[in-house]
């Protein structure tokens, strides 16, 4: 297999740590070797653009490792890993050239940022410009649940087209996000990505925020001045909350969108619409339709290639990805780090985020005010928070707490099972899988297995619960093929 990463440690135990995370960010050509035999790996791989390093022989000192390294694969960036409790191994004055430090534990967001740079590197092989792309596609977009997948998914296979896509979700899902990585991952990426939030722009001022105005062309208009269409010539038009725009203007959108021209307001010169056209909303459009809010010719014309954005809830399995990654952007951007204990984190799991991703940064960024470089405790989260928490499991937390002598495991209830938890802490990710199927398991039973009747008692689509059910191989209801 072809190697563009490649992990030197003699401590396999984290090598393989680090492996695993690698391959979990999607780098899948990554190879794992000791200090006696790397070279064959580095000699055989030309592509090679990364090594991390680890513990390396008896012998050599760190330093020798990196010019060992640097002579045969002069191109490769050198990524230091060194333990948070440890002294650096490498001395400042050789900190030159490719040589990145990763301290351990590693974190999700600390590698993205590394594997982000190498992407930058000024040496790498033009050949393999576009796989590595994608991997900073999928970083970019946070969840390793397969609901998050499929989007990655839709976003490379309409990125390189022309075709307008329409973003649906609700509020807080990142619909932007998703709009901003087509621009970059499409054919227009060297263009400028313009957005229009359409319900934020009074009805008034919406054409000409769009197609710009002519001097004297109305009360007000002072000067020329270009619009949305033209400030994003040759690159990508972003019209957010479209299902806001009056119906006035959608007949207008809809015949630059046929004939592919417009004019400004005052003009009557026809101007080149060269742009791709990107929408979202929050709202249903097809209700919209239905109540005479919408215009169905547009709707058609803007729903070519539609992507719905999961909400929060129905991917809680990357709540802690989500957590980790917010909580690295606010040590990063502010210089505050916070920790969650455990029951935080489960108490979270519960919420509905009716505001979703947005809602959950806010309440990151609210936290850090509140206890800036502290430990989050249950009582630390607005009551809100705490009130979807169920109650045996609340009062089971509570009496471990009070009960349990310091140094053994702490007792939980899971679906009415007693669980035990190791001082060391648990996977949450696993417990919130093993959750999710289980509530999965009972609605299906109150549904006497009609998985749009589960699908409603779970207050979520019924796409995303048979999705759920193939990942969790639970038996399909009595509604399915």
């Amino acid at each position: 297999m072809k190697t563009t990463l490649l992990i030197i440690d003699d401590d396999s135990a984290r090598a393989n740590e680090l492996g695993l995370l690698l391959r979990f960010l999607e780098e899948a050509q990554v190879a794992q070797t000791d200090s006696a035999h790397w070279r064959t790996y580095a000699e055989q791989s030309l592509d090679l653009r990364c090594v991390f390093l680890g513990r390396y022989g008896t012998h050599e000192t760190p330093a020798e490792a990196v010019h060992a390294i640097h002579a045969v694969a002069p191109r490769a960036v050198v990524v230091l890993i060194e333990d948070a409790d440890q002294p650096p191994h490498l001395p400042t004055a050789l900190e030159i050239g490719h040589i990145i430090r990763l301290s351990r534990p590693f974190h999700y967001s600390q590698l993205s940022q590394i594997l982000v740079k190498l992407q930058q590197n000024p040496n790498r092989d033009s050949r393999n410009t576009q796989s590595r792309r994608n991997a900073e596609l999928f970083r970019s977009l946070i969840g390793n649940s397969p609901i998050i997948a499929r989007v990655r998914e839709l976003i490379q296979r309409v990125a390189p087209s022309e075709s307008t896509v329409m973003i649906l979700g609700e509020s807080g899902t990142g619909k932007e996000v998703i709009a901003r990585n087509i621009h970059y991952y499409s054919n227009r990426s060297q263009g400028p990505f313009v957005p229009v939030n359409c319900g934020a722009i009074p009805d008034n001022l919406l054409e000409s925020e769009l197609f710009g105005h002519e001097k004297g062309a109305f009360t007000g208009a002072i000067s020329t001045r270009r619009g949305r269409f033209e400030l994003a010539r040759g690159g990508t038009l972003f019209l957010d909350e479209i299902g806001d725009m009056p119906l006035n203007m959608q007949v207008k959108l809809l015949r630059v969108l046929q004939e592919r021209c417009f004019e400004r307001v005052g003009s009557d010169r026809s101007l080149e619409a060269d742009v791709r056209v990107i929408a979202a909303t929050h709202r249903d459009l097809e209700e919209l339709i239905r109540n005479g809010g919408f215009r169905e010719d547009l709707y058609y014309r803007l729903n070519v290639f539609p992507i719905e954005t999961p909400t929060l809830r129905e991917r809680i399995e990357d709540l802690p990805l989500l957590v980790d990654e917010l909580i690295e952007r606010m040590a990063n951007d502010q210089g505050v780090r916070i920790g969650l204990s455990p029951i935080v984190l489960r108490c979270l799991a519960h919420y509905p985020w009716p505001g979703n991703v947005r809602e959950l940064a806010n309440l990151m960024e609210r936290l850090a005010i509140l206890k800036p470089d502290g430990w989050v405790e249950l009582d630390d989260l607005p009551a809100k928070f705490r009130a979807y928490y169920p109650a045996e499991l609340m009062a089971a937390e509570l009496a471990s707490l009070d009960n349990e002598p310091a140094g053994d495991s702490v007792t939980r209830v899971v679906n009415n099972e007693v669980v035990s938890l190791p001082p060391e802490g648990l996977d949450l990710r696993q417990y919130i899988m093993d959750l999710e199927s289980s509530l999965i398991q009972s609605a299906l039973e109150d549904a006497n297995g009609v998985v749009a009747h589960a699908a409603s008692l779970l207050k979520m689509r019924r796409t995303t619960l048979v999705e759920k059910m193939r990942k969790y191989s639970i038996k399909r209801g009595e509604d399915e093929d």
